[in-house]
């Protein structure tokens, strides 16, 4: 400001009576005029009178992509937790750049005395001795930098905002439309907002069906989670496919009488509901826990459905018994067509069949289980029948008379295309031509391949398959019930025939949806206990299982087919299946040793909300969407069905 002149000098010598002196009655004239000379009264950029803040300084604690703002008293209840802002800049012709940034409120508000430090000692000694110190106070938030705004886009930022640049909160509308909230499937209220709804959209396959991931500790909220995202699957008319290791979602079609959830749907204003067009599948032979009044199919297994790769894999052979049970399902396959069973003389499409056959991806037609059992016991013959005539015949004698041979243990086959005489020379000269070896490794493998048998869930005559085409229709819910299962094998079995059949089920439905010019039934398949199928010790064991499964996520995601893995117990995933999630519902994990592996396969989710992981409530989650443009800490719907073991 310009300095007053000696002749425009205000006279402030006149005093009172009390020695206090007076300005003469024409400063305030003087003052004015002087402050139009210097240019005028200063008056706030009438762009930044609504600014809730100003950013500071950097400081050497600055980091990349944060900058740090500071807010009055009187403004604190403008911004919250994961409060998106808009930093503004001054013009070039006010020391500015002109540049506007989107940021998020990575963390804070934190509340600060004005010119100290909250541990101050004269806020410690007060507070220690009773008394009460409230100093002014201020409001201090880091903001993450999310990108420079350039005509109404968002776009990676190149500079950082200026010190002291006004700061502005966006409201709830421009917030939602920022982060990406839109779509028909509700997840629950973002924390930190009054009402702001997180959605994410089921018409897109470039979301849901990149697969997702519902990870947490036991009591953190995941079934509720489930239960609630089939619920909304349902009402959009997604094909929904639930495999249930515990059987906690075969009432769902009923309403829930939990008092708790009641009281957060009338919250909410919402009455509790039962999930409309479920049906539960459960293993034949096995119990289930649906009521009642629910829709129930017990469905057997086909083991010539299985890959012999991932079955072998599953069932945990080791290297002698894996070589012994290939060398038993190649003679099975040459028997069979030997015996004019498959393929039949003169059948193309058979032929066909067997031309286009992946035996990495699924079975060969006719293996059976029982077919494989006898098939191994004449294996046990032939080595017998050799040992008893080791010491009085020569060697070419000897494997021609074992090749006629009927039934040197007494053993009688299962299968009575097996039985007769001309069956037994064509199996016996197929098994002379493979070099056989240790009787006990034999008869090991026919120990584990009469264990599964014994459960009599494999090949039943009189049982049906899982029904695919009525799996896949738009708006069903299916529950397959394992919790009468007791066995981890049969379990993956399951889960692996389950897949492979409904992406060959979804295969047919997209070629013929786009024959027709529309889009197939959407599906999502939800494995509960996700760690017992893919575990992370196994995976190195089990890598046909694996390769079959990434290539079901791989095609599922084109042909509207999704996978969302749910476990408690997200240590045990391996890393090659995190790379398949896209999407992730984090409840609470506590263990940081979980935290750190998981912040090395999850990109995109700030220092901050990896620090709240370990101490969310029941119902809170960290969720994270392909169509959302940062993570959200989320307040998670209740859920209107019933569910079972829920305390």
């Amino acid at each position: 400001m310009k300095k007053l002149s000696n002749n425009s000098k205000p006279n402030l010598d006149l005093q009172d009576d009390k020695g206090v002196k007076q300005m003469s009655e024409g400063f305030g004239l003087e003052l004015e005029e002087e402050i139009e000379l210097a240019g005028g009264a200063w008056e706030e950029n009438p762009e930044f009178e609504s600014a809730v803040g100003r950013t500071l300084f950097d400081t050497p604690a600055s980091k990349d992509n944060t900058v740090t703002v500071v807010v009055p008293k009187k403004k604190m209840g403008l911004i919250a937790s994961q409060s998106l802002v808009r930093i503004g800049s001054l013009p070039p012709e006010s020391d500015g750049d002109g540049r506007k940034y989107i940021g998020a409120v990575a963390e804070g508000p934190f509340a600060e005395p004005d010119g100290l430090r909250g541990d101050a000692p004269i806020m410690v000694v007060t507070t220690v001795r009773g008394g009460i110190f409230m100093p002014p106070y201020h409001v201090r938030v880091q903001v993450q930098v999310m990108g420079e705004e350039v005509d109404g886009s968002v776009v990676p930022p190149r500079f950082r905002p200026l010190p002291n640049s006004p700061v502005f909160v966006l409201d709830d509308e421009e917030t939602a439309d920022r982060l990406g909230l839109d779509g028909d499937i509700e997840i629950g209220y973002a924390v930190g907002f009054k009402d702001m709804r997180v959605r994410v959209p089921s018409n897109r396959k470039s979301v849901l069906f990149r697969h997702e991931g519902i990870l947490g500790t036991t009591g953190g909220g995941k079934t509720t989670t489930v239960s609630g995202r089939i619920c909304q699957y349902q009402k959009a008319g997604l094909a929904t496919i639930v495999v249930d290791t515990e059987g906690e979602y075969t009432e769902i079609g009923e309403k829930t009488k939990d008092e708790n959830m009641i009281k957060l749907l009338r919250r909410q204003d919402r009455e509790p509901e039962g999930v409309k067009n479920v049906q539960v599948l459960h293993l034949v032979g096995r119990e289930t826990t649906a009521p009642e009044s629910a829709t129930v199919i017990p469905f057997k297994l086909d083991f010539s459905s299985l890959s012999p790769y991932a079955a072998a894999e599953i069932l945990g052979l080791p290297d002698a018994q894996r070589d012994r049970f290939f060398k038993v399902y190649n003679v099975v396959k040459l028997v069979l067509r030997d015996l004019n069973i498959f393929p039949r003389k003169g059948d193309k499409k058979e032929e066909q069949q067997v031309l286009e056959i992946d035996e990495f991806e699924s079975g060969y037609p006719g293996v059976t289980l029982s077919r494989l059992i006898d098939i191994t016991d004449f294996f046990i013959e032939s080595m017998i029948s050799k040992k008893q005539d080791k010491n009085s015949k020569k060697e070419e004698e000897k494997e021609s008379e074992a090749s006629m041979k009927g039934n040197a243990t007494g053993f009688e086959p299962f299968n009575s295309e097996f039985k007769t005489q001309q069956a037994r020379q064509i199996i016996n000269r197929r098994i002379s031509a493979v070099n056989t070896s240790s009787e006990i490794s034999w008869h090991s493998l026919k120990s584990k391949l009469w264990g599964l048998h014994s459960t009599k869930v494999f090949d039943q005559p009189n049982a049906h398959s899982i029904p695919f085409k009525r799996v896949l229709k738009p708006g069903q819910v299916t529950i397959v019930d394992l919790s009468d299962t007791d066995s981890h094998i049969i379990n993956n079995l399951v889960i692996a025939n389950l897949l492979r059949g409904l992406q060959l089920q979804q295969e047919e439905a997209y070629k013929e949806a786009q024959r027709k010019g529309q889009k197939p039934t959407p599906a999502m398949i939800i494995i509960e206990e996700a760690h017992e199928f893919l575990s992370k010790d196994k995976i190195e064991k089990m890598e046909n299982l694996f390769q079959q499964v990434a290539r079901i996520a791989r095609r599922g995601r084109k042909r509207w087919l999704g996978l969302t893995f749910v476990t408690q117990l997200p240590q045990h995933l391996p890393d090659e299946v995190l790379g398949l999630i896209n999407n992730f519902v984090l409840h609470k994990i506590s263990d940081t040793n979980v935290i750190s592996r998981l912040k090395r396969s999850i990109g995109g989710i700030d220092e901050a909300l990896w620090n709240r992981l370990p101490n969310l409530t029941p119902g809170q989650a960290i969720v994270f969407a392909t169509s959302m443009t940062r993570p959200l800490l989320v307040s998670i719907d209740p859920t209107p069905c019933r569910l079972r073991m829920i305390d």
